[in-house]
């Protein structure tokens, strides 16, 4: 599967992928990659781990074909295997245009795809990726995701990031971080489950002063028993946000209780949950 560890900037995303790939040492608890123990035996979970910075670490001065030589000798693979596995990497990542090329002369988004492809040479099990559309035009963006969906077919991929269209475009599970702690984790289908259910109504009501808004909010919180609700003024009147923790519909109260009021009505409906709000809601607790 493909796992996202999603934060805001500071969460602590990339300091855990660093204690993960042995590059930083923990201060305290335990870290196992496939059962093996970092701090006893890093050298060994570094053999299962293919690992992308944020800004691949490549030699600009070297051809992409070079470079790749160059990295395959380190993990030992030489002649033959070598030709295989570059030939295999290069369509996958899809290079082969740009092999003979100066790697300095490439874009942002072919020096990732070279990245990738060092990251993949020694055919690690899990493939640990830190922000990789990062600096990634648009159209970039879409390659990149498309690549790791392909890759993920074969390997267990791991992706740090803070957008949160990147994890649901990309991930299958998402780890939520917030401040070093494990907020949430979850299916990416199911984040909304990891806060209390609420319905989300939002209603513009065409009232003229704050003294109204304010008369209508304490109307409608002891009525309706609400869990929570906000409001603001617009060019139009006052927009409620209405929260409640209940199963039921509270769409059919709430309009006769603004009827029976005789509220101006301008807007009314009913908003899901999005990956957005769960994530606000875990990372704030709000």
């Amino acid at each position: 599967e493909v796992v996202g560890i999603l934060g805001p900037n500071g969460a602590g995303k990339s300091t855990t992928i660093r204690m993960i790939c042995s590059y930083l040492e923990a201060d305290s608890g335990e870290i196992h990659v496939d059962g093996i123990s970092v701090a006893e035996n890093p050298r060994a979970v570094k053999q299962l781990i293919g690992y992308l910075p944020e800004s691949a670490p490549l030699y600009a001065d070297m051809l992409v074909f070079d470079y790749l030589r160059f990295v395959a000798s380190v993990h030992g693979l030489r002649g033959g295997m070598f030709a295989e596995r570059v030939s295999e990497l290069s369509k996958l990542c899809g290079i082969q245009e740009v092999m003979h090329k100066n790697i300095f002369a490439l874009s942002k988004g072919y020096r990732q795809r070279v990245g990738l492809a060092h990251a993949l040479i020694g055919d690690p099990q899990i493939l640990i990726l830190d922000e990789p559309s990062s600096g990634l035009d648009p159209n970039q963006i879409i390659e990149i995701r498309k690549l790791i969906r392909k890759i993920s077919q074969q390997k267990t991929i791991l992706i740090s990031s803070h957008i949160l269209s990147e994890v649901e475009a990309t991930c299958d599970r998402v780890v939520i971080l917030n401040k070093g702690k494990v907020v949430g984790d979850s299916a990416t289908s199911s984040m909304a489950s990891l806060i209390e259910a609420r319905q989300r109504i939002s209603v513009v009501l065409a009232l003229e002063t704050l003294d109204e808004a304010e008369v209508a909010a304490s109307r409608l919180r002891q009525e309706l028993g609400l869990q929570d609700l906000n409001f603001e003024k617009t060019s139009e009147g006052f927009a409620f946000a209405i929260y409640s923790g209940s199963d039921e519909d509270l769409r059919p109260a709430l309009y006769n209780l603004i009827k029976e009021a005789g509220w101006p009505l301008l807007a009314f409906h009913k908003q899901s949950e999005t990956l957005e709000g769960v994530f606000l809601a875990l990372a704030t607790g709000k």
